[in-house]
C-alpha cells in the first residue's frame, strides 16, 4: 500500500511541477512539436531531436514489460501503454500506483506480445537508440541548457526522460521472475544503466513461458 501511495504522490507531484513550477510555454512550442513530429528538423538542435525521438522509444520498452505484467492485474495495462506514447511517465506512474506485484505469466501470448517479447525487437531498438545518441552528441549543449531553462516543453520532456529511466527497475524484478531469471547482479546491471540497460535486457531476456489458462 505504501508503494502505491508513493507512486500516486510522485505522479501528483510531477503533474503539479509540470504545470505550475516549470518554465512557461513558448509561443513556438506547437510549431516545434509539429516540426519534430514531421521530420522537418532544419535549424533544430540535434539534442532536442534525439531526445524527442528517444521519448518515442521508451513507450515501446515499457510496453514490452507492461503487457505481460497486466495478465494478472485487475487493471488493463494497454491504455497506460498507449497513453505513454503521448505523455510518457504521466501515463506510466498511474499504472504503477494501481498495479500489484506479479511474478507469474499465464495464458497465451498475443501477436503483439510475441513481437514485444522477441529479442529481435530489443536489438532493433538498441540500434536505433545508439544512432540517436550518436546524432544527439553532435548537438549544442549550451543551447540545450538554455532551452531547458526557458521552455516548458523541453524542460518537462527532459525530466520525463529521466523519470522513465528511474522507474523502469520497479517493473524489472517482476518481469525477470516471470521468466525464471534469478540474478541480482544482472538486475542491478540493467537497473543502473539508463536506457541502454533496459534495451540490453530486452535483447537477452528469456521468452515468457506460454501456458494455457
Amino acid at each position: 500500500m505504501l508503494r502505491k501511495i508513493g507512486f500516486g504522490l510522485l505522479w501528483l507531484g510531477f503533474l503539479s511541477y509540470a504545470f505550475i513550477f516549470a518554465p512557461p510555454d513558448q509561443p513556438d512550442t506547437w510549431e516545434l512539436i509539429q516540426r519534430l513530429s514531421l521530420g522537418k528538423w532544419q535549424d533544430i538542435n540535434p539534442l532536442v531531436i534525439a531526445l524527442f525521438n528517444l521519448m518515442g522509444i521508451w513507450p515501446v520498452i515499457y510496453s514490452a514489460v507492461l503487457l505481460s505484467d497486466g495478465t494478472a492485474q485487475k487493471i488493463r495495462p494497454w491504455p497506460f501503454a498507449v497513453a505513454s506514447f503521448a505523455v510518457g511517465a504521466f501515463a506510466v506512474l498511474p499504472y504503477l500506483a494501481l498495479r500489484s506485484p506479479n511474478q507469474v505469466f499465464s495464458g497465451r501470448k498475443t501477436l503483439l506480445l510475441k513481437l514485444l517479447d522477441s529479442p529481435v525487437t530489443g536489438v532493433i531498438l538498441t540500434i536505433v537508440v545508439v544512432i540517436l545518441l550518436a546524432y544527439g552528441y553532435t548537438g549544442d549543449v549550451a543551447n540545450f541548457i538554455q532551452h531547458f531553462q526557458s521552455s516548458r516543453f523541453i524542460h518537462v520532456m527532459s525530466l520525463d526522460f529521466c523519470l522513465l529511466c528511474l522507474l523502469f527497475p520497479t517493473l524489472l524484478g517482476d518481469d525477470m521472475a516471470r521468466r525464471g531469471v534469478k540474478n541480482q547482479g544482472f538486475f542491478w546491471l540493467i537497473a543502473l544503466i539508463p536506457l541502454l540497460g533496459p534495451l540490453i535486457y530486452l535483447s537477452v531476456r528469456p521468452p515468457l513461458p506460454e501456458l494455457n489458462t
